[in-house]
């Protein structure tokens, strides 16, 4: 993609109906995919802030499902919110149209921009602070599942297609080693043996879909801790955001990869595996939450499986960071050798502990289902 100029990020500000006299932009957030940034504007003494972001089409190729999605959901959302009697400007991303009533704009390169009202007083964080961010991390995710209940998922488009098709990921990390292009395998051989003991158990969400055991929802597909935005006053879980993953799928898949992310001890890269640990109290606590809001339109199924979700998605995540080593690092940033293997022996090690409290695990939903 190209580099964003000055007069094309100006250009793409008078392209929105952003209300009020334009202040100016600044780069906005932590996020690795797209470009993003505040924009200011002051009406009636008061200031205002929206997010303007350029969509990377080098991941997502197809910005304009994209964001038929984003509008179809973000839309359903609040209509839902407002006749619930909650707050649609704050539990839920709004899009801001652009002038010409699209909800993107592309600009004179092709580039593709959209643009969202920003909700003050909120914060993000990249691990939780403590048991309670977790559950309230849990009750938004679980509230999203609750209000996209009866959304008809099929007509989502899929914006990266296949993106959780964990077969299809240990097929891709089959064959990256068997052409092992840099000679890495001897050195992961521990690791490589860990995920093909684990093969035929990949496939077992995607087999029960197939079979019409699970249903197909709305999800978020990232549900990373990092995408769910928090009161800053009062701590409590809002809504989720950077919804350009938004497919059709399992409810499995986000209660899962967010389990991955949050209930470990460590960060993803961290190369000391003794300081990696899957926390009980954590699952505990996500679980809470997440079924006090969702658990009356999960089915029996789902609500059994929820520690099946867990293993699957740190699994996945596992291979695909195997299968990157192997192939070169081609797919996720490094900023060091070893990087990916290191995020590989991680998701490996939290599955480990993950099998050890099975029983524990299936008490826990058992709690409080």
């Amino acid at each position: 993609m190209k580099p964003i100029t000055d007069q094309i990020r100006n250009e793409m500000v008078r392209r929105f109906r952003f209300e009020g006299q334009f202040i100016g932009t600044a780069p906005y957030g932590e996020g690795h995919i797209n470009d993003t940034f505040a924009v200011g504007f002051r009406r009636e003494g008061r200031t205002r802030r929206y997010i303007l972001q350029r969509i990377n089409t080098n991941v997502f190729r197809d910005p304009a499902s994209l964001m038929e999605n984003v509008a179809g959901v973000t839309e359903f959302l609040r209509r839902k919110i407002k006749a619930t009697g909650g707050d649609p400007e704050r539990e839920t991303l709004n899009l801001v149209p652009a002038k010409d009533g699209a909800s993107f704009a592309r600009d004179a390169d092709g580039g593709c921009w959209r643009a969202y009202r920003f909700i003050e007083g909120t914060l993000t964080l990249q691990q939780p602070r403590n048991a309670d961010d977790f559950y309230e991390s849990a009750r938004a995710l679980g509230k999203f599942q609750l209000l996209l209940a009866d959304y008809p998922a099929g007509t989502l488009h899929e914006t990266i297609p296949r993106f959780h098709d964990t077969p299809n990921r240990m097929r891709q990390f089959r064959r990256a080693l068997q052409d092992d292009i840099l000679r890495r395998a001897d050195g992961a051989r521990e690791e490589i043996g860990f995920a093909l003991e684990r093969e035929a158990y990949a496939g077992l969400l995607t087999g029960l879909l197939k079979q019409k055991k699970l249903p197909l929802r709305v999800t978020h597909n990232d549900t990373k801790l990092n995408n769910i935005l928090l009161d800053k006053a009062t701590g409590k879980g809002l809504c989720l955001i950077d919804l350009d993953t938004v497919m059709p799928g399992l409810s499995l898949y986000d209660f899962g990869d967010s389990i991955r992310f949050g209930a470990s001890t460590a960060a993803e890269d961290e190369p000391d595996l003794s300081k990696v640990h899957f926390d009980p109290g954590l699952f505990e606590a996500f679980t809470k939450g997440y079924l006090e809001t969702a658990g009356s339109v999960l089915t029996q199924e789902e609500i059994d499986l929820l520690p099946d979700g867990a293993k699957t998605m740190t699994l996945e995540c596992g291979i695909r960071f195997l299968t990157d080593y192997l192939s070169g690092d081609v797919y996720f940033k490094t900023e060091r050798e070893r990087q990916n293997l290191d995020r590989c022996r991680t998701q490996f090690r939290l599955i480990a502990e993950m099998e050890e409290q099975w029983d524990d695990m299936k008490r826990i939903v058992g709690r409080y289902r």
